[in-house]
C-alpha cells in the first residue's frame, strides 16, 4: 500500500496536488479538503478467466411492468410509468414545485393500492401534513418520515415490507456514516446516494430523489449523481406565472426530449392536457411588436407570443435585452437585419421576450423574433392570424426548422394563416415585402 495526500473541493469534487484558496475547475473560495487516498502496488491485476462475464444470449430475459404514476401524460413521458427498480431524480429552483407535486404523486400511489413512503430532510411531519392537507391527500394513507440520517431511509428499503415508492426529499439533506463531510458535501452526495440507488435496485422499489440546485441552474452535487440514476426531470418557469414545465433530460426507459405541461393551482399541480396555445394569453392582434411563433419544444407544438420593442436609446451604446431565449441569438439576428435590410438599428434600445414565462432554444423562433422586430421598428401591427416559424441564417435567408410537418398541422389545426415559413419566404427581404409591402 502508498499513501499520498490531495486536497479534494467539496463543491465539484475537483483534486489538487496542493492546497490553494481557489478551486481550480469550478472557482469557488475554501473549497478544497485534504483528503488521503490509498493507493495499490503492484500495477493491474487481471481478473481470472471464468469471471470476465457471460453470453449476453445465456441471461434470461426479465418482463418487469411498470406502475402507472396515475398521470397519463407523465406516464408517457417517463416510458410506462414508475419502472421497479429505477431511480429517478428530479431537480428544480426552489419554490418551483417539487415537493407539492411528488407528494401529490405518492398519495396517488396509495390511492392505487401501492405502498408509498414521502423521507423528507427538509421539513418536520407537522409540515408535510399541512401541505398534504391543503392538497386533499390526508385520507391516500402515504407514510412519512422526517429525518436527515439515510441508515433510516436504507432500513426502510429493506425492511420486509418494502415500499413500492420511495421519495427522497432531498438527497443535499442526508448524511451517511461511511462518508466524511457535512450534508449536501460531494462525499456525503456521493456516498448517500450511490447506498439508495443500490438498495433500491435490490429491492425493487422505485426511488425518487430530489436534487437542490445551484445559481447556475445545474444540479448540485457531483456529476455522478445524474450518471447513476436511469431518469433525470427538471421542474421549470417563473414562479410568478402559473404554468411548470417539466422536462427529461435522461431516460433509459423512454424518451429524452419530451416533457410535460403543468398548472399550479391552489389544489396543487394540474396537468395541462392540450397547452398548444396556453401561453398566448390575452394577446391583441392590434399592437405592434408582437409576433405568434409555432415553436417546438420535444416533439410538442407550442403556439407563443414573442415579443418586441424598438425605442430610441439615450445611451451611447444601445442596449439588448432577451428574456427566454438567448441574449447572443437576438444579437445576431439584427446584425443580419441591419446588413441585409439597410436598417439602422445602431441608435434604439431592443428587447424582446417569450410571453408566458417560457424559456426555449428553438432554432425555429427566429423568424418569429425577426418579425416582431420589425413591426415594432416601423410601429404597424402583423397581420390576424399570421404564425412564423423557421431558421434564419447570417445571408438573410430562412431555413426550414425541424418538425415542420408537425408545426403546419398544428397551426393548421389552430386556424392559423397566413403561415410565414421557409417555404412561403425563403429571405428576409421577401419576408419584408409580404409583411409591409416594398419599401
Amino acid at each position: 500500500m502508498k499513501t499520498k495526500d490531495v486536497f479534494v473541493c467539496t463543491n465539484c469534487g475537483a483534486q489538487a496536488l496542493k492546497w490553494q484558496g481557489q478551486c481550480p475547475r469550478c472557482g469557488e473560495w475554501n473549497t478544497l479538503q485534504e483528503k488521503v487516498v490509498v493507493r495499490r502496488k503492484g500495477g493491474v491485476s487481471h481478473a481470472p478467466a471464468n469471471t470476465l462475464g457471460v453470453l449476453l444470449s445465456d441471461i434470461p430475459v426479465e418482463h418487469t411492468e411498470a406502475r402507472s404514476t396515475g398521470f397519463k401524460p407523465l406516464d408517457t413521458v417517463l416510458g410506462k410509468g414508475f419502472v421497479p427498480g429505477g431511480a429517478v431524480l428530479v431537480g428544480g429552483e426552489p419554490g418551483i414545485g417539487k415537493s407539492t407535486l411528488l407528494l401529490q404523486l405518492a398519495a396517488e400511489q396509495c390511492r392505487m393500492g401501492n405502498k408509498a413512503v414521502y423521507f423528507s430532510g427538509e421539513e418536520s411531519l407537522a409540515q408535510i401534513r399541512g401541505r398534504a392537507d391543503r392538497l386533499g391527500v390526508l385520507q391516500s394513507g402515504l407514510l412519512a418520515v422526517a429525518s436527515t440520517n439515510a441508515e433510516e431511509a436504507l432500513s426502510i428499503l429493506e425492511a420486509p415490507e418494502k415500499p413500492d415508492l420511495m421519495i427522497i426529499d432531498s438527497v443535499q439533506t442526508l448524511t451517511s456514516p461511511r462518508a466524511d463531510g457535512i450534508p449536501g458535501s460531494v462525499s456525503q452526495v456521493r456516498a448517500v446516494s450511490s447506498e439508495l440507488v443500490e438498495a433500491a435496485k435490490k429491492t425493487s422499489t422505485t426511488l425518487v430523489i430530489v436534487g437542490h440546485v445551484t445559481k447556475d441552474g445545474q444540479i448540485a452535487g457531483p456529476k455522478l449523481l445524474e450518471h447513476m440514476v436511469d431518469t433525470v426531470l427538471y421542474l421549470e418557469g417563473d414562479r410568478k406565472h402559473m404554468m411548470r414545465i417539466m422536462r427529461v433530460l435522461k431516460n433509459r426507459f423512454g424518451p429524452s426530449d419530451e416533457l410535460v405541461v403543468f398548472s399550479m393551482r391552489e389544489a396543487g399541480m394540474e396537468i395541462v392536457e392540450d397547452p398548444s396555445t396556453l401561453f398566448l394569453g390575452d394577446r391583441d392582434d392590434s399592437c405592434s411588436g408582437a409576433a405568434v411563433v409555432m415553436a417546438m419544444d420535444g416533439h410538442k407544438p407550442f403556439a407563443v407570443e414573442v415579443q418586441a420593442l424598438a425605442s430610441r436609446t439615450v445611451l451611447s451604446i444601445p442596449r439588448r435585452t432577451a428574456l427566454g431565449f438567448d441574449t447572443n441569438r437576438l444579437n445576431l439576428l439584427l446584425a443580419v437585419l441591419e446588413k441585409r435590410l439597410n436598417l439602422n438599428l445602431g441608435q434604439l434600445d431592443i428587447y424582446a421576450k417569450i410571453g408566458g414565462g417560457l424559456a426555449m432554444r428553438d432554432p425555429g423562433l427566429d423568424l418569429g423574433v425577426v418579425a416582431a422586430v420589425l413591426s415594432s421598428f416601423y410601429d404597424l401591427p402583423l397581420q390576424p392570424g399570421a404564425v412564423f416559424w423557421g431558421e434564419v441564417d447570417l445571408n438573410g435567408r430562412i431555413r426550414p426548422a425541424s418538425g415542420g410537418e408537425t408545426r403546419l398541422k398544428q397551426a393548421q389545426r389552430l386556424g392559423y394563416g397566413p403561415i410565414y415559413q421557409s417555404e412561403t419566404c425563403r429571405t428576409l427581404e421577401e419576408l419584408q415585402s409580404k409583411l409591409f409591402g416594398p419599401e
